[in-house]
């Protein structure tokens, strides 16, 4: 794991935690199967996580690389940007959502998260010059967004149902369905881009040997995505049933493992310069 890219590594984890989770409670209550007290609350919560990424990036050094990964360091800017105008299309979105405005809350949702994605992709431009393509970083990054945030929005969803037990089904559900789809897919890319040389080895020739042989890139495959599906998996059945707090309990442990998983993937990518 490179140490200097610790904060492009938080950055994005951050980005695609506070992308993901407001992008599906957009689509979530545009289909109407939110209550408005559980969209206010979450919508205030996600206000701050988007403060988080916005901040790191006006506080990081933009450099051309890191430990040998290049980086495109003129997209910074651009970057800083458009989290910056996530986090300000928030406030608009959490006084719709409080006022109960559908329309104006979903509208002020959907160009955040626009602004968001745009975000995600500049991240993903950014850290695309060794990969085998910009293509792989993009989604890379879009596909960890979706896994984050329905995993995080899952459990904090969970935690409605405690409160309010007569609640249907179908939200967590659906959620994490989605859920286990989205890793599924996510394990499919990681394999795709292995078989696929990159264009600059940031580590030298023996890279290869060096991630068969690393136990952190077995972590990633083992507690960041078959125990993560296994847990996500198994909350799925239980709101089946509607034994919401083993789901919640599971899309706890859950949501641990795909954000240590996220962020080793997006270590050992400024090692290896392959999108895990």
């Amino acid at each position: 794991m490179n140490v200097e890219a610790l904060p492009f590594t938080l950055l994005i984890l951050l980005a695609e935690l506070s992308v993901g989770s407001l992008i599906l409670l957009v689509i979530w209550d545009a289909r109407s199967i939110l209550t408005p007290a559980f969209v206010k609350l979450t919508a205030a919560i996600l206000l701050a996580f988007a403060a988080a990424p916005f901040v790191l990036a006006v506080n990081i050094t933009p450099v051309d690389e890191v430990d040998g990964y290049p980086l495109d360091s003129g997209l910074m800017p651009e970057i800083r940007w458009a989290l910056g105008v996530f986090l300000a299309l928030h406030i608009p979105y959490v006084l719709a959502t409080l006022r109960e405005s559908k329309l104006l809350s979903l509208a002020t949702g959907g160009v955040a998260s626009i602004a968001g994605l745009a975000a995600i992709v500049l991240l993903a431009q950014l850290v695309a010059l060794p990969t085998w393509g910009t293509a792989a970083t993009v989604i890379s990054l879009l596909v960890g967004t979706a896994v984050v945030g329905a995993v995080s929005l899952g459990m904090v969803l969970g935690h409605w149902y405690l409160v309010t037990p007569r609640l249907p089904d179908r939200p967590l559900t659906q959620m994490t369905f989605f859920a286990v789809i989205a890793i599924v897919l996510q394990g499919i890319l990681m394999v795709a881009n292995l078989l696929i040389p990159v264009r600059i080895d940031p580590a030298g020739s023996a890279s290869d040997i060096a991630l068969s042989t690393n136990p952190v890139f077995w972590m990633r495959i083992g507690p960041g995505l078959l125990f993560s599906l296994v847990l996500v998996f198994m909350a799925w059945q239980a709101s089946r049933i509607h034994a919401m707090q083993s789901a919640t309990g599971l899309l706890y442990l859950a949501m641990g493992a795909v954000l240590g998983g996220e962020a080793v993937a997006r270590g050992l990518m400024f090692v290896t310069a392959i999108p895990l």
